[in-house]
């Protein structure tokens, strides 16, 4: 074939043969003879190494036909065409994309044939399989350094990039990144991208330039790409300042930048890639000696009427958002520059905007204008963002520059007006918005008492609703939990070590909500509420307010906190027995993960783990508080409360004892003690023990007592019922007396004459003289039951009373309605 060209035509015609749909009998053909096509189609790639233009060209137009989905006019009888992917899937079986990339160095010269297998693997690219084959043959590498070749269609160009774009997204990102992260593949797409920007006027040079803008953005995410070395990223950050500063740039001398929507489009994409730079730490040199954030910052003010020739409101309000959320990750790199432009003084500006009953509505069309819709919350929530990223920086310039500016107080204003905002509709937006609010007054106020008194009564005002959330809030997935979190931050910071602050937040009963929010058992607030309440304790006030309150079913402080610390320990899995007691005299307080520890030897300024377990959990903290409450007379406590208050008590000494036994292991480790010292260490080793041994003693006589407390109370309610169980007795025989004497009228008698004699015996036996002796019979009575209490008197003279005396019982003589009647009318 080398020597005959005669063979090129008859080859040519084969070779459009296998681009006819293939034709099969039965179904199962397709699979019987996949080895057989893909192989057959495997050799169109090796026939690529025929030096036959004409070859070439027909191949790749055999391969695109591949994708040609219509099925044939004509079908012969007794068969039927194969399904319209079969051949594409034989290519991919058979590599027939790898074949093609590694021919393109066989047809560098030829324009024409280059073309036609770029249009082929353009196809083929559209599979992620054949991705994968392509990358094997250093696709991307191969084809980033046809960009800027010569080619008066554009086509080389067009297609090259489409391919790449088609490997980026169906293969690995970082493996693409890396095959065009060499020098030679940079200095072709920046002189290709070059070439677009200045001499490309069409709809279509611009939106192929902005392309290989986002693949010279991926590749500059690479550390290790020669972006910096290779002038791409001065350039790229020039244009990207390029309208906003208006200094003329020899480097883009005579460019023009219009309103299109695809200029729009890149100058999105050139602020997007001014935050990819601000994380390469080589890169910020450049940002630094460039004019990047007088640029950023001249989108940091309010917005105004767009012009004739202008960016619409819409993408003006875009690329506002867009550049000062790009500030907030290039501020703190150069906060030389931030302070030299008056970036804070902007920035409270547009703040004080932003709340202003200005008649701005914005669109909330971008991604960064979420929630910014009819108003001014996106450019709030951003501008925000970028006083939390310097302020976090904790640079005494920064912050003294803020608050000599009164921005405590007018942030403090702001988060009024978020929080009005917030409570006629909650949504993630203003929820962030005071979350970022609380976090700048904890920066700004922490350490600094001044700040903190600027802060006090209307801050702590502003920060009591936000501790009184409900708590089924915090499950919402809207934000309420970091906006909780936020608020006892600048609580603690704020706050505390001021005492005005201090005392205005006691007198809001601001203690009562904190134990009200820890009683409400979210574990993530144990840690920081009772830190918050161990540093308010230096208040002297503070003790008789934890004291005082109560919550449900008159629940106290002490039992709460105790309670908090049984259920730290069986989280922990600390070792007791069922009634709560030291199970493990010799580590009464380890938990099961610190038992597994074996013994490290660690430098003397690296903590042990027996250390750096107080931190990360609870248990210090409870103590702590107890001790300021105090551990005698506690209200409120139960026996299983003693028992576990027995052990917080001691907390202190068997931390103690976990340090020395921890040093002693060590020591062991890598010395031998001399005998005074392993007797010295003996007995420090065996205080904690005895200590827990005295601890347990002293539990049990609390359990033996409340045994005994119960014995008692039991024996008392038995002799209760006993004395309940006596009195039914006594009743019940009173009653069958009771119907004895009713039925039986000698029975009756009987009673009478016991009744009789028992009152004749309770008379006195010495009978006064002259007295009278009153009849304890009731005359006429017709009853078979005992008397009651009637006595008749009838000593008194008539001469005292003027005569008989008026009937008074008025159940024997009832007036008539209407005498009653007449009787009141008269009164």
């Amino acid at each position: 074939m080398n020597e005959q060209e005669a063979f090129a035509e008859p080859l040519c015609e084969l070779i459009k043969l296998c681009g006819l749909p293939f034709q099969k009998k039965k179904l199962s053909d397709e699979v019987s003879y996949s080895l057989a096509v893909s192989k057959s189609i495997a050799q169109l790639g090796y026939l690529m190494r025929v030096p036959s233009s004409q070859v070439r060209i027909q191949i790749c137009k055999c391969v695109v036909s591949f994708y040609n989905t219509e099925l044939p006019r004509k079908l012969l009888p007794g068969y039927q065409p194969t399904s319209a992917n079969y051949k594409i899937q034989m290519a991919e079986l058979g590599g027939l994309a790898e074949t093609l990339v590694l021919s393109l160095a066989l047809v560098e010269n030829q324009l024409t044939e280059k073309l036609w297998v770029l249009k082929a693997l353009q196809h083929l690219s559209s599979s992620g399989v054949n991705c994968q084959l392509m990358m094997k043959a250093q696709a991307a590498s191969r084809l980033c350094l046809y960009l800027n070749g010569v080619d008066p269609s554009g086509q080389l160009v067009f297609r090259s990039s489409d391919i790449l774009w088609n490997l980026l997204e169906n293969t690995s990102k970082e493996e693409v990144v890396n095959q065009l992260s060499s020098l030679e593949c940079v200095h072709a797409l920046k002189e290709v991208f070059v070439d677009r920007l200045m001499h490309g006027f069409r709809q279509y040079d611009r939106q192929l330039r902005n392309d290989l803008l986002v693949i010279a953005t991926l590749i500059a995410q690479n550390p290790a790409a020669p972006m910096i070395e290779s002038g791409f990223t001065k350039l790229l950050i020039v244009l990207a300042t390029l309208t906003e500063v208006k200094i003329p740039n020899p480097l883009l001398k005579g460019l023009k930048l219009t309103y299109s929507y695809e200029d729009f489009e890149l100058k999105k994409l050139l602020f997007n890639l001014i935050g990819v730079l601000s994380k390469d730490p080589c890169a910020v040199q450049l940002l630094s000696e460039s004019d990047v954030m007088p640029a950023l910052l001249f989108y940091v003010k309010p917005n105004q009427k767009p012009g004739f020739h202008d960016w619409s409101a819409a993408q003006y309000e875009e690329l506002q958002l867009h550049a000062i959320a790009i500030l907030a990750s290039v501020a703190p790199l150069l906060i030389d520059k931030y302070l030299s432009c008056q970036a804070n003084t902007l920035l409270l500006v547009f703040l004080e905007w932003c709340i202003s009953q200005d008649p701005f509505f914005g669109q909330g069309n971008s991604f960064h204008g979420a929630g910014g819709r009819g108003n001014k919350l996106a450019q709030m929530r951003y501008s925000l963002r970028v006083l939390r990223s310097v302020v976090s920086l904790y640079d005494d310039t920064v912050n003294l520059n803020l608050c000599d500016q009164g921005a405590i107080s007018q942030l403090l204003d702001i988060l009024k007006y978020a929080a009005n905002q917030s409570k006629e509709k909650e949504d993630t937006i203003l929820l962030e918005i005071q979350a970022d609010i609380l976090f700048l007054l904890s920066l700004l106020c922490e350490n600094d008492v001044h700040r903190k008194e600027l802060f006090s009564y209307e801050g702590v005002d502003i920060l009591i609703p936000f501790i009184q959330m409900d708590p089924k809030k915090l499950s919402s997935g809207l934000g309420h939990n970091c906006l909780l979190l936020s608020a006892l931050d600048c609580l603690w910071s704020c706050v505390i070590g001021c005492y005005i602050a201090e005392d205005y937040f006691l007198e809001k009963q601001g203690i009562f909500l904190l134990l009200d929010l820890l009683a409400s058992k979210q574990k993530n607030l144990y840690n920081i509420i009772l830190g918050i309440l161990v540093e308010f304790c230096d208040n002297p006030k503070t003790t008789s307010h934890i004291s005082t309150w109560r919550g449900e079913q008159d629940q106290t402080a002490a039992n709460l906190l105790i309670e908090l610390w049984r259920q730290e320990e069986l989280e922990l899995g600390v070792k007791r027995d069922r009634y709560g007691r030291i199970s493990d005299m010799k580590r009464p307080i380890a938990s099961s993960f610190q038992k597994q520890q074996e013994v490290i030897p660690m430098p003397a300024n690296c903590p042990s783990f027996a250390i750096v377990e107080i931190s990360e959990n609870i248990r210090a903290k409870i103590y702590s508080l107890l001790c300021k409450l105090g551990f005698e007379n506690l209200p409120g406590l139960s026996a299983k409360d003693f028992v576990t208050l027995a052990i917080i008590r001691r907390y202190i000494d068997f931390k103690v004892g976990e340090v020395w036994s921890e040093l002693c292991a060590e020591l062991k480790e890598e010395f031998r003690p001399i005998e005074s010292d392993e007797e010295a260490l003996k007995v420090i080793s065996e205080i904690p023990e005895n200590t827990g041994r005295m601890v347990a003693a002293l539990q049990t006589e609390v359990l033996e007592s409340q045994r005994q407390q119960e014995i008692q109370e039991e024996e008392k309610l038995y002799t209760q019922i006993q004395a309940v169980h006596k009195q039914r007795e006594m009743v019940k025989k009173s009653w069958e007396n009771f119907l004895t004497r009713t039925s039986n009228y000698e029975a009756l008698k009987k009673a009478k004459r016991l009744q009789e004699k028992s009152i004749e015996a309770s008379r006195s036996k010495l009978k006064t003289q002259n007295g009278a002796v009153h009849s304890t019979d009731i005359k006429g009575l017709s009853t078979t039951i005992g008397s009651g209490r009637l006595v008749t008197v009838a000593s008194t003279p008539s001469q005292l009373t003027g005569g008989p005396l008026p009937v008074t019982d008025l159940a024997l003589r009832k007036p008539p309605a209407c005498e009653g009647a007449l009787k009141k009318i008269k009164s």
